[in-house]
């Protein structure tokens, strides 16, 4: 089985760009991403059941993986919710699936986005760790716009290895994804 273009990559220019440029004198030292969790929530859905069958078919179409159905822990009389009641799906990508859909979302989910500017680089979670939703599945050309039955959102949550936010932003930079640039933002807003 050959190795995924953009893991090719990261071994090849990223692990050494980043060890010259965080100063590492290893490069297992140098951060790398272990897993891409994608996950959806179909909570405020009034027909709960069909809506998670239903994000279970579509994260399935997009990731190549089939997603497994998240359970509430606990019963919340306020949300309509009981016990063991189906809220969501999700799928946990590592290795070739992992590097082939980053590789997808990077050149063609992420350019499919209306208005895109890029995604922002502030939701670090302080450890490395990055999460970005998306609000729309229509935008990954797995999906047929024909198909779709409802709209479901995605949360893409990046783990890395990274002990710094900064550390992982550079990661992720350096891996390709689109980071919109925060100060030429703020310049266009000023303007």
């Amino acid at each position: 089985m050959s190795t995924p273009k953009l893991q090719q990559h990261y071994k090849e220019k990223v692990v050494p760009a980043l060890k010259e440029k965080l100063g590492y004198a290893n490069p297992h030292q140098v951060p790398q991403l272990e897993k891409i969790v994608v996950t959806s929530c179909m909570g405020k859905s009034p027909d709960r059941k069909l809506a998670v069958d239903d994000a279970v078919t579509e994260i399935g179409k997009i990731t190549g993986q089939k997603a497994s159905i998240s359970f509430s822990k606990k019963a919340v009389a306020n949300f309509k919710l009981r016990e063991g009641e189906a809220l969501g799906a999700r799928v946990t990508l590592r290795g070739t699936r992992m590097w082939e859909f980053l590789d997808r979302f990077i050149n063609l989910t992420a350019p499919n986005i209306r208005d895109f500017r890029g995604i922002p680089s502030k939701s670090f979670d302080g450890r490395g760790n990055y999460a970005v939703g998306i609000p729309d599945q229509s935008i990954f050309p797995e999906i047929e716009i024909d198909q779709i039955k409802r709209q479901i959102g995605f949360d893409l949550i990046f783990v890395t290895t990274a002990k710094t936010d900064n550390e992982g932003r550079e990661l992720l930079r350096a891996l390709g994804l689109p980071f919109r640039d925060n100060k030429k933002a703020e310049e266009g807003a000023a303007a």
